[in-house]
């Protein structure tokens, strides 16, 4: 199928940060690759592909996840996922969806590495069926393999600060624990281990999973959340074309809040006006 192919990776390279989000400026590298969006989407779950499309270019998004899984390489052309992704403007990242156990998970990633050209794969061992919760030991395991085989490795991972550091410590360009359960919309559910996550990794921490509107995209930007990746809570909206504009927002708003630094909270009231000169006094 005919496309023009995103920018080569640097295998094996780390992710850059910066906290700038002008227009112009890159906000994270990944070896060759540059992106200013801190919004990443999924692929899945859409009610037609043309509302995905449309989501994406809502959602200013920059890297989009795609389960190796679900590419058809035996699809029409114009029927397949990859027929709908703008790849002049939007670069992949394969994900290991579905995968149990860390051999499955290695093999899809270089099945994904073969088929779509790029290092980059989002890590997922999944370790119960019906929590869908990430199997800590088992990405730890295949992230080893992975890395060391070149890939940048981002690895889909339960929220816990050691696991997160082991993560970092392997070589995995981010880490991205979840907020909730995938799919369940619950928002962040333990605000203060996102905050220690952040402290004990310098990688870039991305939120996934768990995300059910867009004012929970701010608070883990608020949090400290690098980026946030997002694919039921948009999808699954009423208007989902809107939801994407609103979680692209949200994590504007969340980064700029976090990089102004919010004012002291108080038990009681502060006069906003000053108390002297009043008619009176």
């Amino acid at each position: 199928m005919p496309h023009t192919e995103a920018p080569p990776l640097t295998p094996g390279a780390r992710t850059r940060v910066s906290t700038a989000i002008s227009p112009g400026e890159a906000v994270l590298t990944f070896g060759d690759l540059t992106i200013q969006s801190r919004l990443f989407v999924g692929t899945g779950k859409y009610p037609s592909y043309s509302v995905m499309q449309q989501c994406h270019e809502a959602s200013g998004t920059e890297l989009v996840t795609v389960a190796l899984r679900r590419v058809d390489l035996n699809a029409e052309p114009g029927a397949g996922v990859l027929d709908h992704i703008d790849r002049t403007r939007i670069h992949l990242l394969p994900n290991t969806a579905g995968c149990y156990t860390p051999e499955d998970a290695v093999t899809t990633a270089r099945l994904g590495r073969e088929l779509l050209g790029t290092p980059l794969v989002k890590l997922e061992v999944i370790g119960d069926p019906r929590t869908l919760w990430p199997d800590a030991e088992g990405t730890l395991e295949a992230a080893r393999v992975l890395v060391a085989e070149g890939f940048v490795v981002l690895p889909y991972c339960p929220d816990d600060p050691v696991v997160c550091m082991r993560l970092e410590e392997i070589g995995c360009a981010a880490v991205m624990p979840l907020a909730a359960p995938i799919g369940s919309g619950l928002g962040v559910r333990d605000p203060a281990v996102l905050r220690m996550i952040r402290e004990a990794v310098t990688v870039p921490v991305v939120v996934d999973a768990g995300l059910g509107t867009a004012s929970d995209a701010a608070i883990a930007m608020e949090l400290g959340a690098d980026a946030v990746l997002v694919n039921t809570a948009i999808a699954g909206a009423g208007d989902p074309i809107k939801m994407a504009r609103a979680f692209q927002l949200a994590v504007e708003a969340g980064q700029l809040a976090r990089e102004s630094g919010r004012m002291q909270a108080r038990l009681y009231a502060s006069a906003s006006s000053p108390e002297s000169g009043l008619i009176g006094t």
